[in-house]
Parts: structure tokens; sequence; C-alpha cells
């Protein structure tokens, strides 16, 4: 199957920038753009052909989501939550891990992933209790992604085995499932048509077949060397675009002023913040190699530090559009406040700023990346 990402982005951005300002004054999810990409093929896109996607590269669906945020940054970032799920699939099944289930699902289903990562890390939160066939899962899971439009949720719970003492479970569950509820609570800053809602968990039954890793609770596991190195540079593929949305508001605004001395000097702080951006960005896109990579604490360190050098920046160079612009930039009517607000929900995205810098400094003193370090189990990292 083959499809045209560039010519999707050029169709499809017009249209959603178009109902980008109402759902945001709204709270709305971005369910008509999630039908539209249904429609264009972009949620099997990235799987390769011989399993039934496009096989579209990992640095392609970066550029498209990138091209997206420009129009609609929420919906860029939601959908990115998928893409990184499938990412990390086809990751793990050319190495030889389980994979190849979920990529034939996505693309025999058109099943949309959506994740509650952002809130769990390595620690994860929940619990999990063992019954007959499986584990009942009782939950508490803010910022997932998507989940209005979503067909599964790929999340994890805490354990405490008998045995092998505390762990974490990871595996994907229905969205329809009976005990799961949506709360309806996304009412935020910014990204707002995201649908980042919570979702509970009311002992929901999840099979001994569905669980795709148990690992240690707490320490770095391999995990996620993959899960960061494909998620970062989808996620930071959103802010990115938002930080070229806002600066291209701005230098139209600056063109219009050009008697104005001060203007070219603000003009000029901007490009470079977003310089900086687009070149962490790109860096970001680079060490991802098109899934061809090596995943280690090393490779997921440079991710993170790189993830803090475009969220910061592309809040300062949003920050700085609104100077450029002056008192205009602080009507709605401009768009670029929207894209203020949606810019800061990138410090939030795995890891916090001072998070990261105690993972890369740990790292860089030759200590384990997190304090409470267990030996992972080296035979799943899935």
């Amino acid at each position: 199957m083959n499809i045209d990402l560039e010519k999707i982005a050029g169709d499809l951005a017009p249209i959603f920038a178009e109902t980008a300002e109402h759902l945001d004054e709204t709270d709305g999810f971005a369910a008509d753009n999630y039908q539209a990409l249904r429609e264009k093929g972009i949620f099997t896109a990235l799987i390769p052909t011989e399993y039934g996607g496009a096989g579209v590269s990992h640095s392609e669906m970066c550029d498209f989501l990138r091209t997206i945020a420009h129009s609609c940054p929420s919906t860029a970032l939601s959908v990115a939550m998928h893409q990184h799920i499938l990412s990390a699939a086809i990751v793990n099944d050319a190495a030889g891990r389980p994979g190849r289930k979920l990529l034939e699902m996505v693309a025999q289903k058109g099943v949309v992933l959506t994740s509650s990562g952002a809130n769990d890390w390595l620690e994860s939160n929940g619990s999990a209790k063992k019954v007959a066939g499986g584990y009942e899962i009782t939950a508490i899971k803010p910022f997932s992604s998507g989940s209005p439009g979503g067909d599964v949720l790929v999340t994890s719970a805490a354990y405490d085995d008998p045995k092998e003492g505390p762990q974490v479970l990871h595996f994907p569950v229905p969205l329809n499932s009976d005990g799961i509820a949506f709360m309806g609570d996304w009412k935020t800053l910014g990204m707002r048509a995201t649908g980042s809602q919570t979702v509970k968990f009311d002992r929901v039954f999840v099979p001994d077949e569905a669980i795709s890793l148990k690992r240690h609770r707490g320490g770095f596991h391999p995990a996620y060397g993959v899960i960061l190195a494909v998620a970062l540079p989808l996620i930071m593929s959103a802010y990115t675009g938002v930080a070229e949305a806002a600066a291209k508001i701005a230098r139209d605004k600056a063109r219009a002023r050009i008697g104005d001395p001060v203007t070219p000097y603000l003009t000029g702080e901007m490009e470079n913040l977003l310089t900086t951006v687009q070149i962490a960005y790109a860096d970001m896109v680079r060490l991802a190699n098109d899934l061809d990579f090596q995943p280690s604490a090393e490779l997921a360190s440079q991710m993170l530090t790189r993830k803090t050098i475009v969220a910061n920046h592309a809040i300062a160079t949003c920050q700085k559009a609104m100077e450029v612009t002056g008192g205009s930039g602080f009507y709605r009517g401009l768009g670029l406040e929207r894209r203020l607000r949606d810019a800061h929900a990138s410090q939030f995205h795995p890891l916090p700023e001072k998070r990261q810098q105690l993972f890369t400094g740990r790292l860089s003193m030759g200590l384990a990346p997190v304090e409470t370090a267990e030996v992972p189990d080296l035979r799943a990292v899935a």
C-alpha cells in the first residue's frame, strides 16, 4: 500500500486549522481529525508492508506530525502516542521480541492505540491482583491521550508478586472492557483537543496472555531504552511544529512593523530560539535512525537531554513571538497565545527537566541512571 504523507498533510492541514480554535475554546476532542486520519491510513502507515501497513519510515512520520502541528498541535500530539507504540513494536519485532502480534492487529483491524506512560514511568501506579486466568487491575490513569478516539489502551500496573517481590505488568486492554470508565476531566491550559482524560480501572480483567512484559518495579529497564528512543522524537515533533507556527505568525507581524527599530532584534532572538528547537529535534530524529538503533540507557539519556532542549526552547520561541508581535499577540484571534499555551505542555512529558538532569547526571558520573535500579530480566523488552 502506497501512501503520500506529504500530500495528505497538505490536504488535511487547512481543514484541521479551521476547527483548531473552536476545539481549544470548547475543550473538544479532535474526533473529526482522527476520522480523517483513519480514512487516509495514517494509523497503519508505519507498519511494515509484510504485516499489512504502508511501511513509511519513523522519520517520515515525525515530519508528518510536525507539519500537522502547524495547524492542530493537539491532533499531532495525540496521534504521536499511537505511532510511538507501533514504533516500539517494530523495533522489538526486528530484535525477536514480542511486537508482531500488535502490528498485525492494528493493520488488520484498524485499531487505534493510546497510552498512559507519561504518568506511570518506572514505578507505574494502580494495582494488579492475581485471579484465575489473569489479573484484575484497579488504577487511575491520567494523561491517556487520544482515549476518546482510541480502541486499545497500552498501560501498566504495579503487582506485588509473592515470590519475586514488587513487579510492574505491561499490557494492552480494550477501552470497551468492563470496569473501564472515562473521567472526562481534560480541562487544561493547553493541548486541549488531545482528549488526554483520566481512564479509571475498576477490577478490569486482563488475561495472562495479554501481559507483554513483567519487570521489577523501579530501576531502569531495557524496555525504556526502546520506548524513549522511538517516542520522544514523535512527541517533540508536535512541539517543534508549534514553535514553527508561532514564529511564522510573529514573522508576518514583524514585516508590517519595519519602521520599529527594536523589532528586528526581537525577531532575530526568536529565530535563534527556533533554530535551537529545530537542531535538537532533528538530532533526536537522527538518533532514532529510522528505528535502527541499539537501545541503551546512554541513548535514552541523549534523547531525554534533547527533549528538554526542545521543550524549553519551544516555550521560549513562543514567548519571544509574543514579544515580537506586541499587544496584538495577546488577542486570542491571532492564534499566538494558543501556541504558547500548547508549548507549555512539553515540559510534562517524561522526563521533566530536573528529573532528566538527575538521570543524565547520574549516568555521566558512572552511576545507574536511577537510584533504585534493579537487575532487569533481559529476556523481555517489549
